[in-house]
């Protein structure tokens, strides 16, 4: 069950970076948070891009997945953005991928 939730998720993420004309260059889905890194152009209003993915994903995971309706709320108010600066998109993405072996 839990991958099926896990594999939509990163479904409707995917579906709403396509939508928003943003690309996702890594992913990876932790049990009580998710890291993203993204490419996207610089006009772009990141709180409505964090709205978005977080209201479309509450709204179709409960809907989806009737067991998640008991979670008072899949997501809090919070999240980090942070541009990449001086970081490269390598070592980006190697942090994310790491995030699954750790």
């Amino acid at each position: 069950m839990v991958n099926n939730v896990k594999q939509r998720l990163e479904t409707i993420l995917r579906e709403v970076a396509s939508e928003k004309g943003v690309e996702i260059l890594a992913l990876e889905i932790m049990p009580d948070h998710l890291h993203i890194f993204v490419s996207c152009y610089p006009q772009l209003t990141l709180h409505k891009l964090v709205k978005a993915f977080k209201g479309r994903s509450a709204h179709y995971l409960r809907k989806e997945f009737p067991h998640l309706l008991k979670i008072p709320s899949l997501w809090t108010n919070s999240y980090f953005v942070s541009t990449a600066g001086n970081v490269s998109s390598e070592t980006i993405q190697r942090y994310i991928d790491a995030q699954s072996r750790s």
